[in-house]
């Protein structure tokens, strides 16, 4: 979260409530990567609370309530709707995407379920040999093809391999893309009509994995990728003391995706499910 976020605010509301005084609380918003629409709203939330004389933790409860609020619009759970459930993993590369879907497959093994991950991104060889650590550590299944081979047949095999296992759930991990490369956004599309080849209805999930220090760069990269595979939620990592995780609001907003899970770490551990009133506890300090 953003650090020192809010001692700021806090600083903030120690002088008189007055006009310079917003304009300076909702550019701090704003550098929160709450997002414009977010920030001048919460602003003028601000000032209806200075004029019934509000004290300064009232306001930031409330604020704290707004947002909360805010994001328990959207559910944050997970229906698993497939047998076996199909969950499509999409990003950049850097934004902890492979990493992410070990945790995740970690995450459904501690309920019980049988885990099978496919290893859809074969443009890199080194991203088959760590889902292979990961695959190894966590005592998933994996399916995988050659280097360089046709992404969407290793999830066709992934897909018919988890069916005759009787697998719970598939975790496919796509090849990180850069979300302005059009034909690199196509394959994704291609990866999905496969996916509803081998088990109609799949994927059942598509879940996009954010970097939460990247800003409102993250609210860009969502609207690309939600355009080419339809999202149904995000997976947002390097939640740590320093990360400007507000960019999870304007996100959501924007695009009505709700936050499904958030990473804060290397471990397998290091991961949960999204948590709004943690979340937003943590951004104000």
């Amino acid at each position: 979260m953003l650090k020192f976020f809010g001692k700021k605010l806090r600083d903030l509301f120690k002088g008189k409530v007055n006009e310079e005084m917003l304009e300076e609380l909702e550019e701090l918003f704003y550098k929160a990567d709450l997002g414009p629409a977010t920030s001048h709203a919460l602003a003028e939330h601000v000032r209806v609370l200075a004029k019934k004389n509000a004290s300064c933790e009232e306001i930031l409860d409330e604020i704290k309530e707004d947002l909360v609020q805010q994001l328990l619009t959207l559910p944050t759970s997970s229906t698993e709707s497939g047998n076996p459930h199909i969950v499509l993993i999409v990003g950049v590369n850097g934004n902890g995407k492979t990493t992410s879907v070990a945790k995740l497959a970690h995450h459904y093994q501690a309920q019980g379920k049988k885990v099978l991950i496919a290893a859809a991104d074969t443009f890199r060889a080194a991203a088959i040999e760590q889902l292979e650590k990961w695959a190894d550590q966590t005592g998933c299944a994996l399916v995988k093809g050659r280097h360089g081979s046709d992404p969407a047949a290793v999830v066709f095999d992934a897909i018919e391999a988890a069916k005759s296992r009787e697998c719970d759930i598939v975790l496919v991990d796509t090849a990180g893309r850069l979300h302005t490369k059009t034909d690199l956004m196509k394959e994704l599309e291609k990866i999905c009509r496969v996916c509803g080849k081998a088990l109609p209805g799949a994927p059942h999930e598509t879940l996009l994995v954010l970097d939460a220090t990247i800003g409102q760069n993250g609210v860009e990269q969502a609207l690309i990728f939600h355009k080419f595979t339809p999202l149904s939620g995000l997976i947002l990592t390097k939640l740590d003391g320093s990360a400007k995780g507000g960019t999870a609001i304007a996100i959501q907003k924007k695009l009505q995706l709700p936050i499904k899970y958030i990473g804060t770490g290397e471990t397998l551990e290091a991961f949960s499910r999204f948590n709004p009133k943690e979340f937003v506890n943590a951004l104000f300090g």
